[in-house]
């Protein structure tokens, strides 16, 4: 029963999720592009999500260091690294030149997607395909550091 109620639960902030980015315009690329055209017609409405996004993960962040375990059961697993590594840097960059160029990130693209734009669809398949040499270029790149 635990589990059922944790997948409902689980859907139902995905929907909560998917449905503030479309009220916020999230999900609107030009929307998102005129937040980042800082020399054009700049659009700061976006700033107002963002604050109240980083309100909400404060928030989370917080109630989560006072638990022992995730609210459905088992272990809670929080990263524990700080510090600021090259692989974090280049995805940073790679994350923040997917936005400025196309106007999505991975979250406001599902839900563009969902809608039926063909743009989402194009950014998505893009996403898939950098996730996965992403994921094959760590994979041999943790082999050989282990072989060494």
């Amino acid at each position: 029963m635990k589990k059922h109620f944790g997948l409902v639960s689980q859907y139902a902030i995905g929907v909560l999720f998917g449905w503030g980015l479309i009220i916020s315009g999230m999900s609107d690329p030009q929307k998102v592009l005129g937040f980042l055209d800082l020399t054009g017609l700049w659009d700061p409405s976006l700033i107002f999500v963002m604050f109240g996004a980083v309100l909400v993960g404060l928030a989370g962040f917080y109630v989560v260091s006072k638990r022992t375990a995730a609210f459905f059961g088992g272990a809670l697993h929080i990263p524990t690294r700080k510090d600021i590594t090259k692989p974090l840097i280049i995805g940073s960059l790679i994350f923040g030149a997917g936005w400025g160029i196309a106007g999505f990130c991975p979250g406001p693209a599902l839900v563009a997607l969902g809608a039926g734009h063909l743009k989402a669809l194009v950014f998505v398949i893009a996403m898939l395909v950098g996730m996965e040499i992403c994921e094959r270029f760590f994979s041999a790149h943790k082999k050989v550091s282990d072989q060494v």
